[in-house]
């Protein structure tokens, strides 16, 4: 059975509590896939892009007003990103304790801006996107994998856990398609070579030593870039699926990966759903993919369908919940949904 067969979050959580976040998805994910938390609210450092200047090696990050640059040296911001993952990491190695799962064996996912997103998040000195020097995204790429696989080895030896890693590719459709935007409208961000993806792909899975996701709630997933990559599974929003995503899906899956479908609200709907209702909205994308369901249960895992950032606490706890509850019906009798 895949390590991403089952339930989990997103990685990104409501308010600013490190240790209560924790605690929350070490305890609704028992039996799942937990994960560290990451917590924007805090602000700067704390974000999907900020994170990484708490990850890159022999890189800086520093703000500009539009967002994040590659800086000369490290300064606040690589000191404030490191400090608040340090926290991160004492708010899960203290609810990992509690719950008495050291060297359980139990894994646990750590998550990290992707090679693409994050060349495509991040400017140059000149103000254009890394993404648009190609030597700037290798030096990215290869800065960015092996500070996750510190950060994971680190993790690993603090829990006495496996440790997996996802990489968050917001980015990728609109880096593949040509559609990010230039500093003007005379330096359009030329599209990126699915060649390209692929290679800075495999260069994190190498460096990283485990079992990698992509995640992306963007729509329009390249499946045939992804099958040809070296990852082992992709989380994907099923509220972004159209039919021409199927045959994509179906193709991975036979590969002997593994797809994880964001199928709970990642606010709070008008009315809770039943787990059954989450199970079901599993099936309603399974059963369009020609497989037998119980061929299924070892390739399909649930999770919300983006980051529960922008949740009620209350809702992101729920979230998580319905999502681990509907991995188990799927995993224990898939076809009696």
């Amino acid at each position: 059975m895949s390590v991403f067969a089952t339930a989990t979050g997103t990685g990104s959580w409501p308010g600013v509590a490190a240790r209560e976040a924790a605690e929350v998805v070490v305890g609704e994910l028992a039996g799942a896939l937990a994960h560290i938390v990451e917590l924007p609210a805090r602000g700067v450092g704390a974000d999907m892009l900020g994170r990484a200047a708490a990850l890159l090696v022999d890189v800086a990050i520093d703000t500009v007003p539009r967002g994040y640059r590659i800086a000369a040296r490290p300064g606040a911001v690589t000191r404030r990103a490191v400090s608040l993952l340090d926290e991160d990491m004492d708010a899960l190695e203290e609810a990992w304790e509690t719950a008495g799962l050291r060297g359980g064996g139990r894994v646990v996912k750590v998550q990290a801006p992707g090679p693409v997103t994050l060349a495509a998040g991040v400017e140059l000195a000149n103000g254009h996107r890394a993404i648009t020097d190609s030597g700037a995204v290798r030096d990215l790429t290869a800065s960015l994998a092996e500070g996750v696989a510190t950060h994971r080895a680190a993790l690993g030896r603090r829990l006495d856990t496996p440790v997996v890693v996802q990489f968050d590719e917001p980015s990728l459709p609109a880096a593949l398609g040509g559609r990010l935007s230039g500093v003007t409208a005379l330096s359009p961000v030329a599209a990126l070579d699915e060649a390209v993806a692929v290679a800075l792909f495999d260069t994190c899975v190498a460096a990283v030593g485990a079992d990698v996701v992509v995640h992306s709630c963007a729509r329009a997933l390249p499946w045939n870039l992804l099958q040809r990559s070296a990852i082992a599974a992709v989380s994907v929003d099923a509220g972004t699926l159209v039919a021409s995503d199927l045959d994509g899906i179906a193709a991975f899956v036979e590969s002997g990966r593994t797809v994880v479908l964001g199928v709970v609200a990642a606010n709070a709907p008008q009315r809770r759903p039943s787990v059954e209702e989450v199970a079901a909205a599993v099936v309603a994308v399974t059963d369009r993919l020609g497989f037998e369901r119980s061929a299924l249960r070892d390739r399909i895992g649930v999770t919300p369908a983006c980051g529960l950032a922008g949740a009620t606490p209350e809702w992101a706890r729920t979230a998580i919940g319905l999502a681990r509850e509907a991995a188990e019906v799927f995993a224990a009798d898939p076809d009696a949904i």
